[in-house]
């Protein structure tokens, strides 16, 4: 592999890599586990090829999906790619780093969205990077996607993380703030994606912006909620057996 394969391979890689140091640098009071850690981003990696099948299939099945007009388009970008590539990143983060014991306060929802989400743009960018015609084209895209596509998906992952860490604390409302977190990440997903299909440079620019400055204000939001008071609320699970152990110790019935 010569020299320009590799400065090229660090441009596309690079971007992802500073954004999960960045979130984790963030989560300073009970940091998670690095296994953990790079097997969310593996999963997110893998996410990519539930997301490319449902692409390929839901076109054909999902009314108006197809076609050229304006509402066509928003069809597409909005339910096939943003709810595809989003419910791809869900999925692996709910029912792996969900479970996990190390995801015991509302940050770490973040954390181990953005390592799903930057594992799935990781993949995302190399495709396109090495997939482009000539060096000159992969050069260009590397550098666009790094100050767009990446921290867009920071972004999306940034704003599904931090509902899915309430939800991890808030068995009432569990369900609802999942999904919360998974229709917010693909409204941004869906308008950041309509913009770059118009080949609009001017409203991609603005696409990214809006989701950057979302993505910031829940993670802002977050990081607030982290330092005020991290360990304050139990997972939902400890609510049951706290609740349930209480009952018992308060029952008439119980044993002397």
């Amino acid at each position: 592999m010569d020299f320009q394969t590799l400065a090229l391979l660090a441009l596309a890689v690079g971007p992802a890599v500073a954004i999960m140091f960045f979130f984790y640098s963030k989560d300073k009071n009970d940091r998670e586990p690095f296994g953990v850690l790079l097997v969310s981003f593996l999963t997110g990696c893998f996410s990519v090829l539930p997301a490319i099948i449902l692409e390929k299939a839901l076109p054909h099945v999902v009314p108006g999906a197809q076609g050229e007009s304006l509402i066509s388009i928003a069809i597409f970008t909005f339910i096939i790619v943003a709810g595809s590539e989003e419910f791809s990143k869900y999925l692996f983060l709910r029912y792996y780093a969900y479970r996990k014991p190390s995801f015991n306060e509302p940050f770490d929802g973040i954390v181990y969205a953005i390592m799903v989400g930057m594992g799935f743009a990781t993949i995302e960018n190399l495709l396109y990077v090495f997939g482009a015609d000539t060096l000159g084209a992969s050069w260009g895209t590397a550098g666009i996607r790094a100050v767009t596509a990446i921290p867009a998906h920071a972004t999306f992952a940034a704003i599904m993380g931090y509902f899915i860490g309430l939800a991890k604390f808030n068995r009432s409302h569990e369900r609802r703030l999942m999904f919360y977190g998974f229709i917010g990440a693909v409204i941004l997903h869906g308008f950041y994606d309509f913009f770059l299909f118009q080949n609009y440079k001017e409203g991609l620019v603005i696409g990214a912006l809006i989701s950057l400055i979302a993505g910031i204000i829940f993670s802002i939001k977050a990081m607030r909620l982290h330092r005020a008071n991290p360990f304050a609320i139990k997972p939902a699970a400890a609510q049951t057996k706290q609740h349930s152990d209480a009952e018992t110790f308060d029952s008439p019935n119980k044993p002397n």
